[in-house]
């Protein structure tokens, strides 16, 4: 069996009015230099950002977020970023900003698979449970 590997990762944050500093998660970069892996997942929840700001453009945080996943992917088709080394990439897309689109800090973790990693970091930053979605209300039982 394969030993864990050592990553990063970061949530991807929209934060449609910046001056607010309210943000929804909308997804997560994961990068492990060993098995020279990066990959950014994103769900955007149109209903959770418009509540934060109902003008916010979604057509162009769309294309944004897509761009993450492509400079994640690298090569000439995601742009001078998409031609540095990996771990440059993943320090590019972290870097602190003052931006719609922000990251978390880094944090690390160890994972033999790291596809699972990002499905896990998905469910547990990004989606609503049921039981968060219902904010108190009683919900039948499943």
């Amino acid at each position: 069996m394969h030993a864990p590997d050592s990553y990063d990762y970061a949530a991807i944050r929209v934060v449609p009015r910046v001056e607010r500093g309210e943000f929804v998660n909308v997804g997560v970069i994961v990068s492990c230099e060993a098995t020279a892996y990066l990959k950014a997942a994103v769900e955007l929840d149109e209903v959770r950002l418009r509540a934060l700001d109902p003008d916010v453009d979604l057509q162009t945080l769309r294309r944004h977020l897509d761009a993450i996943q492509r400079i994640c992917a690298g090569g000439p088709g995601a742009g001078p970023i998409g031609l540095l080394p990996q771990r440059a990439r993943f320090h590019w897309l972290t870097a602190r900003r003052s931006a719609i689109i922000q990251t978390s800090p880094v944090h690390m973790g160890r994972c033999g698979d790291m596809d699972a990693i990002v499905e896990h970091l998905m469910a547990t930053m990004v989606r609503i449970r049921r039981n968060e979605a219902s904010a108190g209300a009683q919900l039948p039982p499943d």
